[in-house]
């Protein structure tokens, strides 16, 4: 009695060590804050949607979006490695199955017949199985692993769809921000023409002299030099965003012409703690943080007995049209344990990977969600502070527009020299180019708040994957 009381402890404490146990918590208490530090937006959208980027009020980026989201090469590796860890699973899965053979085969053979050896039938149709037992749930681990590594893989793709989406809008603006630099330049090479006529006029009258002819000259020379390096720019701009669109760059082209159409959208997050389950990177390292753990319980199975069932069932007969008599039938069923006694210290080094691997996911988890929360602040202070920089710049360009038409019509009347004429231009020239970087730079760190929002995923939105209790056969 007492025997077999120790026996059942045993055999219990035995399968209770084999248990999957619960992944580990990733986070402390300190790494989610209880609030953004950064300014947030008044009245702004909570949370993004999914198709962010129609915010910005540009028919022409939404098309853009919706063919990169459709046809771009990235998002289809990204879909591949999807397919290929849905694979995985299939494979990993049929280990809780049994595998199942048929089989029939005829043979005929005999002798000399003059040395009396007959002539010989032989037909036989057999069906056979095999299983291993998961009493240890290795194999049960292993597709929680697989299925984890699944997980990881769909949120890998939502990731790369966020970077594109980010990726194409960025290019967008920076192809018509471009454009709106050839064209300012192309209006500063006109006003300074005009006032290098005046100034020819001027020295033919004997009133100016030929230093001020040559400043002027070089004014416009510097101007026209500018020119070729934007064009060339806005070509490769252009050409980038063909290839996130999956189309060749011969032939390819953006409609619209400068960034005064696009309208800067204003988002802002909700609470912290629900970023977590907005960013799927942060998701996709928690299903890899799974995925190791479910391994090092797998690996903490491979120590225990393997347990293997067999059977066989079928029907031999010298005689085909008696094959399948009750007379002709065979049967076999069988079990047996494997447990390993000596290794060279396999199972315990493969233990000991699992656990490193399970230490650096933790630590890279850890480390995704605390750049999260940087990305998110670093997003919203810049969108305040270029804001800011792009309406001073405006009243900048506004005022140098307003001193430079006045220095003009004095430098015209020759009330003013030329020295101050070249002083308006240059302050001119520069602020209008800093209104277009200042413009871009908004533009640009609205995408980066959108990207680090989580472009509108959540978990939820993912397809739920079957765990591995769906395969239990008991």
């Amino acid at each position: 009695m007492r025997a077999s009381l120790r026996s059942a402890v045993s055999t219990a404490a035995l399968l209770l060590a084999a248990c999957s146990t619960p992944t580990p918590v990733g986070l402390t208490p300190t790494d989610v804050p209880s609030a953004f530090s950064a300014t947030i937006p008044q009245g702004a959208q909570v949370w993004p949607s999914p198709a962010w980027w129609n915010t910005f009020t540009s028919p022409e980026l939404g098309k853009l979006e919706d063919g990169a989201q459709a046809n771009n090469l990235d998002l289809a590796v990204a879909m591949a490695n999807v397919l290929e860890a849905q694979a995985q699973t299939g494979i990993v899965g049929a280990q809780l199955f049994p595998d199942a053979t048929v089989s029939a085969s005829a043979r005929r053979g005999g002798g000399p017949k003059a040395q009396g050896v007959p002539t010989r039938n032989s037909f036989n149709a057999t069906a056979s199985a095999s299983y291993l037992v998961d009493l240890w749930g290795q194999a049960r681990d292993n597709l929680r692993a697989a299925e984890a590594s699944l997980r990881a893989s769909q949120y890998a793709r939502q990731t790369v769809a966020i970077t594109v989406a980010a990726d194409v809008a960025n290019t967008y603006f920076n192809v018509l921000s471009l454009r709106e630099q050839v064209a300012i330049t192309q209006q500063n090479i006109a006003a300074a023409q005009r006032i290098l006529t005046i100034t020819k006029a001027k020295v033919t009258n004997g009133v100016s002299s030929n230093l001020e002819l040559s400043q002027q000259e070089a004014t416009v020379a510097g101007q026209e030099a500018l020119l070729p390096n934007l064009e060339e720019q806005e070509r490769e701009a252009r050409y980038a965003l063909a290839v996130l669109e999956a189309l060749p760059p011969e032939g390819f082209n953006v409609q619209a012409q400068n960034l005064d159409g696009i309208n800067p959208p204003l988002v802002a997050p909700g609470l912290t703690s629900e970023l977590l389950t907005r960013r799927p990177d942060i998701a996709q390292a928690e299903a890899n943080l799974a995925a190791a753990h479910a391994s090092v319980d797998a690996a903490r199975a491979a120590f225990f007995p393997q347990i293997s069932l067999t059977g066989s069932a079928g029907f031999t007969s010298s005689m085909l049209s008696h094959l399948f008599n009750p007379s002709s039938f065979l049967w076999d069923i069988g079990a047996s344990v494997l447990e390993t006694i000596f290794n060279g210290g396999l199972h315990a080094a493969q233990s000991d990977l699992a656990k490193a691997q399970e230490k650096a996911l933790i630590a890279t988890y850890r480390s995704t969600v605390l750049n999260a929360f940087s990305d998110t602040e670093s997003a919203l202070g810049q969108v305040s502070a270029f804001a800011e920089q792009q309406r001073y710049t405006q009243e900048q360009v506004n005022a140098a527009a307003e001193a430079f038409r006045i220095s003009e019509l004095q430098y015209r009347e020759g009330v003013t020299d030329l020295l101050a004429v070249l002083q308006a231009q240059q302050t001119l020239f520069s602020s209008e180019n800093n209104l277009v970087q200042a413009k871009l730079a908004h533009l640009k760190a609205i995408v980066a708040l959108y990207q680090a929002l989580g472009g509108g995923w959540t978990v939820a939105s993912t397809p739920k994957m079957p765990d591995a209790n769906h395969f239990r056969l008991f």
